[in-house]
């Protein structure tokens, strides 16, 4: 598995992985998801092996418990003390090939690098248990957490 920065030909595989992914939530439109890759493409990244895209992570700096809503476009990023996590997605043909512990490695890197002190993301879908496994911790969002799911959960992991 290897991860490598998102070209513009990735596009359509990333859209795929989306809607296999995703069955509680309205998929995010194209300019959205990637609004996010371009202001932020050094953390936004796809899982690969064999020339196949499995997944991909959309990450961008951000302000501490005030996640962005879904379906929001990004033009400009406020002045961070988080790397925000807005999408991880990984197809279930990468199941077992370590691509998640991949990708969440690699994010540590670029929040340290970035001078960043935490990782934070809104679990849906019950994928809090997956985060909390991996460290992060329920915390409150100062933000309404509406355009997500019923379960959304804001969680933070400190790097």
């Amino acid at each position: 598995m290897q991860l490598r920065a998102i070209r513009a030909d990735d596009w359509p595989m990333i859209l795929n992985i989306q809607d296999e992914c995703y069955q509680a939530l309205d998929p995010e439109p194209l300019h959205v998801l990637k609004s996010k890759w371009e202001v932020s493409p050094d953390s936004c990244f796809v899982m690969e092996k064999e020339g196949q895209v499995l997944g991909y992570c959309l990450a961008h700096p951000w302000v501490e418990a005030t996640p962005p809503p879904l379906y929001q476009a990004l033009t400009e990023l406020p002045l961070p003390n988080t790397l925000y996590l807005h999408d991880m997605a990984i197809s279930a043909r990468a199941q077992g090939l370590g691509a998640g512990t991949k990708a969440l490695a690699m994010l540590k890197q670029v929040a340290r690098r970035w001078s960043l002190n935490s990782l934070s993301l809104v679990a849906v879908q019950g994928a809090d248990s997956f985060w909390r496994r991996q460290g992060f911790a329920d915390t409150e969002s100062l933000k309404c957490l509406g355009s997500y799911s019923e379960d959304a959960s804001y969680m933070i992991l400190t790097v």
